[in-house]
């Protein structure tokens, strides 16, 4: 009937079985609490206005019925008779002079009497619920005598079996040419019809709109605007978590800079003042392997005196670096690199240059130079490793 309402008439007959009355009752339920206003302003309204005549000439009066729904059910109530003639005939709306501001603009129903009409139960599956209309037009050349081009129809959903979830649909149709006269004699009123329902032998409306889908006067939705609004909020609601989520994380990554920044300067010069540390630990310990790697002067002097002859005399006794430089006079020169050859401490002894006779002392003079025996250290100097070299001290 409503939007909101056949919305609702659409999930129930998806949902569990029985659970569809049960939404039925709770939505009545909350509605009951509002105002009549507020509740046709929302679309939860059930009231309508039900217009109908007992015969479909211009000479019957028209009865006018207040149809209310609560959570008790639906109660009907006569509202008045509006007389026939020149009144419904004109083009404009005859009601709204006569009714109530608090009736005057619900909906408008046509009721036709439940001898016009046929009705007839079917059997479809559950899928068809979501296109119930659509799927009983192809029954009414089977169900009924006329075409759904003849006559006017509607389905209701009547309920669900448990066993296998088939739908109880039943379908009602009008022919038009019993409906086109009473609409007819409704004038100015036929325009503000909201739909055409059928009435059962008790005069009860089903529940159905029987007016051809071109026909029906489609009223806004009044959930449209509030939905629009209401995701209008969520959407700048989330923008603005987002955001201020957004904010937050800089300001967090901002101050953890921060701190990061302030740490890596100290951490900076502890590692600095760790290195130096490390490196001054790691030099000393090259010089004393480099040291104690390279054989002393007293060593070598205690070596020489073993192996010299006594009628060596020496002049000068150098050592630089790996290098051992031997000068002086000896009468056995020749035979001194034999000698020095096999020592521990040196190794490849050689005369450099030839021997010179010295005429005062009778002896010869030489030059002798051995290669120091060196282990070299085990620790790296990095200093020497660096890219940039510095100089020896």
């Amino acid at each position: 009937m409503t939007a909101l309402r056949d919305r609702i008439g659409r999930i129930q007959t998806r949902v569990l079985p029985g659970a569809g009355g049960w939404l039925s009752w709770w939505s009545r339920a909350l509605a009951a609490w509002l105002p009549v206003r507020w509740r046709a302003a929302l679309g939860l309204g059930r009231d309508r206005l039900l217009l109908s005549q007992e015969a479909g000439t211009a000479d019957d009066a028209l009865q006018v019925r207040l149809q209310t729904g609560d959570v008790d059910g639906e109660t009907i109530r006569d509202v008045g008779r509006l007389p026939a003639g020149d009144t419904l005939g004109i083009d404009t709306d005859p009601l709204a002079t006569v009714l109530s501001p608090s009736i005057v603009d619900l909906p408008r129903w046509l009721v036709m009497p439940a001898a016009s009409g046929l009705r007839r139960r079917l059997t479809l599956p559950a899928a068809a619920a979501e296109r119930l209309r659509d799927v009983v037009s192809f029954e009414i050349d089977r169900q009924t005598p006329f075409t759904s081009e003849t006559a006017a129809f509607d389905a209701r959903v009547l309920g669900r079996r448990a066993s296998d979830g088939q739908l109880d649909v039943e379908l009602i149709a009008v022919p038009l040419v019993a409906m086109q006269p009473r609409m007819e004699a409704l004038g100015g009123i036929q325009s503000t019809l909201a739909g055409i329902d059928l009435a059962d032998n008790q005069g009860i409306p089903l529940g159905v709109n029987l007016m051809p889908p071109a026909m029906r006067r489609h009223r806004a939705d009044p959930w449209a605007r509030w939905n629009w609004i209401i995701a209008l909020v969520a959407v700048l609601a989330l923008a603005m978590a987002l955001w201020q989520t957004l904010s937050n994380r800089r300001a967090a990554a901002d101050q953890f800079e921060t701190e990061v920044t302030a740490q890596s300067a100290k951490a900076r010069v502890a590692a600095q003042r760790r290195q130096m540390l490390v490196d001054t630990v790691e030099g000393q310990a090259y010089l004393d392997q480099l040291r104690r790697g390279h054989p002393s002067a007293i060593e070598v002097l205690d070596e020489l005196t073993r192996r010299l002859p006594d009628t060596t005399y020496m002049e000068k006794v150098a050592i630089e670096n790996d290098k051992l430089t031997l000068i002086g006079l000896s009468s056995e020169a020749s035979s001194l690199v034999q000698r020095l050859e096999g020592s521990k401490l040196w190794h490849a002894p050689a005369l450099t240059g030839a021997l010179q006779p010295d005429p005062r002392s009778g002896r010869d003079r030489f030059t002798l130079t051995a290669d120091l025996t060196v282990t070299q250290p085990t620790v790296q100097n990095r200093q020497e490793t660096a890219p940039s070299g510095t100089g020896n001290d």
